[in-house]
């Protein structure tokens, strides 16, 4: 573990109440962009990266001085997985709006799919296209494939944040890559064809 985290734990244990800003400081982009990517993009993404940052303030005396960002995607996990069993719901697109506009339904709120101009234009298609095929993967891929890829996290610390055997969880990443490569399979060759 780096020794600034270390620093930074012991003087929050002893007393100095501000000692791990430095620390949101320094995880605050790879745990919500982590989180943000696992509750789909959803509103709730800012709550759970809250509630995430307060329950390791919580509990930092019983931090074992491992690896503290996987400590907090650990954290973070469990979060997104309690939430998905507590709002687990059925919702028809057909249904009305909440708020009374009982003649709209959610249907007629999404947008339009496709790329608009503007994303075009700006370089996003392939980026679109990679989160839309990582979408597509089963949610134990997409984590496995997430906090690899964005978090740098080894595949032994994911295989304890998803309760399984490394191999599992090696397996899920192998299942993850193959899928994307086959749905990103075009986009590649036309990567490919345009680089001199």
């Amino acid at each position: 573990m780096d020794e600034t985290d270390i620093e930074c734990i012991n003087a929050y244990l002893a007393g100095n109440a501000n000692a791990l800003e430095p620390l949101v400081e320094k995880y605050k982009r790879p745990l919500y962009s982590f989180i943000l990517k696992m509750t789909e993009g959803r509103e709730d993404a800012e709550e759970i990266f809250q509630e995430t940052w307060f329950r390791a303030l919580k509990n930092v005396p019983r931090f074992k001085h491992k690896n503290f960002l996987n400590w907090l995607f650990r954290i973070a996990h469990n979060l997104v997985i309690d939430r998905a069993r507590r709002d687990r719901k059925n919702v028809s697109m057909q249904s009305p709006l909440p708020g009374g506009d009982a003649d709209r339904t959610l249907e007629d709120c999404l947008a339009a799919p496709g790329i608009t101009p503007a994303e075009e234009y700006g370089g996003n298609a392939l980026g679109l296209a990679i989160e839309a095929a990582v979408e597509t993967l089963s949610p134990e891929q997409k984590e496995v494939f997430l906090l690899r890829t964005y978090g740098d996290v080894p595949f032994k610390e994911i295989a304890k944040i998803q309760s399984c055997s490394i191999n599992t969880c090696l397996a899920r990443m192998q299942y993850a890559l193959g899928k994307l490569r086959s749905l990103l399979k075009e986009e590649y060759e036309e990567l490919m064809e345009a680089m001199p």
